[in-house]
């Protein structure tokens, strides 16, 4: 098989291409990756892979539809990682969400079309639902964001859809909780604290830190993926979930504990806006295919924290840059 993986370079992108080319999924595919390289995509996440011969990196834009009809031929299927993903970046500046995480996701999704492309899998977020009191969301839920990245990631969804339902594209998505693991970009709360407790730093706790999001180790997203590759339907969306909820506070008491800080590393900031309080999926569809997440939280976490620790050269120069 010869996959084109857009947004490869980025944190979760990147762990699937080298998984993949380490046949952890089977048979490792011929992969081509294209990443715009902005300041979350970076070629040193694929340093482990970078001499593999199966692996061709080129950068490029998903926005850039000349590009994509040169690319795309001969490619079996495609994985569209690329997005902007980060909420407050969104609330400060919302354009560069709407350009790539819309119009680019249409400008792939046509480019796929004329490609005659077999297979094309989105990766979205559980975010789209909104936020959710009690209970759990199923793929039938109502999309309801509340921010201007939840938004845009819901746009795409509704454009995968139309593609699919209008023109027969054979794309299915795909609706993640929140990922944590080694490569991850350190504006993210997990890295962000970590790295900060290494520094001596404090960590930004917002408002109460009752706000509960759903855990998912980027190893078992990847998984998820390539069942939905394999075995998705067209048309259809699937929840991936890491059955790990936590209240943001819990969070951060975890984290202390695994790197050895105490309480007063926590500095309580004002609230973000629109901050939503409760993210539950519910992925019993996606687990009848065979998904498990297996990874646990606390085991994962550990396994996080000690990477961070062993990588300084690779976050250091990221948090000088921001």
């Amino acid at each position: 098989m010869r996959l084109l993986v857009t947004g490869g370079a980025g944190f979760i992108g990147s762990h699937y291409v080298r998984s993949a080319l380490a046949g952890e999924y089977g048979e490792p595919p011929r992969i081509t990756v294209l990443d715009k390289l902005t300041y979350a995509g970076n070629l040193a996440n694929l340093a482990p892979v970078a001499d593999d011969e199966r692996m061709t990196f080129v950068q490029g834009d998903i926005c850039d539809g000349g590009l994509l009809a040169d690319l795309l031929p001969g490619h079996d299927a495609v994985i569209n990682f690329a997005a902007e993903t980060h909420v407050d970046r969104s609330i400060t500046g919302a354009a560069d969400f709407v350009v790539t995480n819309v119009v680019g996701a249409q400008t792939l999704f046509d480019a796929c079309l004329q490609a005659n492309t077999s297979r094309v899998v989105h990766i979205g977020t559980d975010e789209v639902y909104g936020s959710i009191e009690s209970g759990s969301w199923t793929e039938d839920s109502p999309l309801l964001p509340n921010s201007p990245y939840s938004a845009a990631k819901a746009g795409a969804e509704l454009l995968a859809r139309a593609y699919h339902r209008t023109y027969g594209l054979n794309i299915s998505t795909t609706r993640c909780s929140n990922n944590y693991g080694p490569y991850q970009y350190p504006e993210k709360v997990i890295p962000l604290f970590v790295t900060n407790l290494i520094d001596g730093l404090k960590v930004p706790l917002y408002g109460d830190g009752r706000n509960v999001r759903d855990w998912l180790h980027v190893a078992d997203h990847c998984r998820g993926v390539q069942v939905v590759l394999e075995q998705g339907v067209a048309g259809e969306s699937y929840n991936i979930g890491g059955g790990e909820e936590l209240a943001n506070r819990d969070l951060t008491a975890l984290i202390l504990q695994a790197v050895g800080a105490g309480e007063e590393m926590v500095e309580r900031v004002p609230d973000r806006l629109g901050h939503d309080l409760r993210y539950s999926v519910d992925d019993s569809k996606l687990r009848q295919l065979g998904y498990a997440p297996q990874r646990r939280f606390t085991e994962g976490l550990a396994e996080t924290v000690d990477w961070y620790r062993a990588n300084e050269k690779w976050w250091r120069p990221l948090k000088a840059g921001a």
